[in-house]
């Protein structure tokens, strides 16, 4: 198989950062990480480019796990571990440019720092997008704090591609009783595109590219609820909300689920879906190659397999080649 897939949902920790990170989440993190699959020890990059190799990988695009963004109430500790994940994934990038791409990682919620490593990051470092969790700090990251951050993504005409941080959408039903993995991060999922579904950010902000992983958790579910019980005139909304949930793309991390898989493509199409692995993540559970790959073997037409697991990432990236990393001109 030439590997020509593009895996936009990919974990990278480099151990500089972690160390980084550390003041900002109240803990210790390299001795947990030593030896991963997701850091930056040659012997895991050779692992996962093995791995990426196997399963018909050309790049992955890099940003860190829940939990893991340089977000927190220290804004100098916030910055130099922002500045640091963006500096070792572009250093990354440059030793292997057919393999890897880079989200941007920002200081949030600290917005002059933001814009400032954001503007780093684009035009000193080359990166493809931003990479947000869904809150900081608890707040939502749909809010109007960060409006600012939003109107320079929509003047860059910015892919944002968003990922939970694994607070359980701040609800003791759902981490009192073990589910913020297996279930709140799913809500999360769903709550980012609602929220900016309320917050009419895809119509204040056209230029934005969104992207939402894990199929968008229960959203493509709810598109004719929505409709029903959200409407558009009752809560100033330009559109109906599923007509706004259709302009989003999300990832295919799915734990294999044909059922999911089979749901978000009814609601979204599969121009709207793109591969995306969760990187390291699931290799507890089964092979990378079986990751990727299981999107072909759930029952949908090839071309649109094709569609999800190639050239939508390329559309949203800009990419040209069919097995590099080079980014078009436009």
């Amino acid at each position: 198989m030439v590997a020509m897939t593009i895996d936009i949902h990919a974990h990278h920790h480099p151990l500089a950062y972690l160390d980084a990170l550390a003041p900002l989440v109240g803990r210790e993190l390299r001795g947990r990480w030593t030896g991963r699959e997701d850091t930056d020890e040659a012997a895991s990059v050779a692992r996962r480019i093995e791995m990426m190799d196997q399963a018909g990988v050309a790049i992955q695009v890099l940003s860190p796990m829940a939990g893991l963004a340089p977000y927190g109430a220290d804004p100098t500790a916030a910055a130099r571990a922002a500045s640091m994940v963006n500096d070792a994934y572009a250093e990354l990038v440059a030793a292997q440019p057919e393999r890897f791409l880079a989200f941007a990682s920002l200081p949030l919620p600290h917005m002059d720092a933001s814009l400032e490593e954001l503007e780093r990051a684009y035009d000193e470092l080359g990166v493809v997008g931003v990479n947000l969790h869904i809150s900081v700090l608890d707040r939502s990251v749909a809010e109007d704090e960060f409006v600012p951050l939003y109107e320079e993504l929509d003047r860059r005409r910015a892919v944002v591609f968003y990922h939970p941080c694994g607070n359980s959408i701040c609800s003791p039903m759902i981490a009192d009783y073990g589910l913020a993995a297996a279930v709140g991060t799913s809500l999360e999922d769903a709550t980012i595109g609602l929220h900016l579904i309320a917050k009419r950010l895809p119509a204040r902000f056209p230029g934005i590219t969104f992207v939402i992983p894990h199929f968008g958790g229960p959203l493509p579910m709810l598109l004719p609820r929505l409709d029903n019980q959200f409407g558009a005139a009752s809560n100033d909304l330009p559109e109906p909300p599923s007509v706004t949930a259709r302009r989003f793309y999300y990832d295919t991390v799915g734990h294999g689920s044909a059922a999911a898989l089979a749901c978000a493509h009814a609601a979204f199409g599969a121009d709207h879906l793109v591969c995306g692995s969760d990187y390291p993540v699931l290799n507890r559970y089964e092979t990378y190659d079986q990751t990727i790959n299981w999107i072909g073997e759930a029952g949908l037409p090839e071309a649109d397999v094709e569609q999800i697991l190639v050239r939508t990432g390329r559309s949203i990236l800009g990419l040209s080649g069919s097995e590099t990393g080079t980014t078009g001109s436009g």
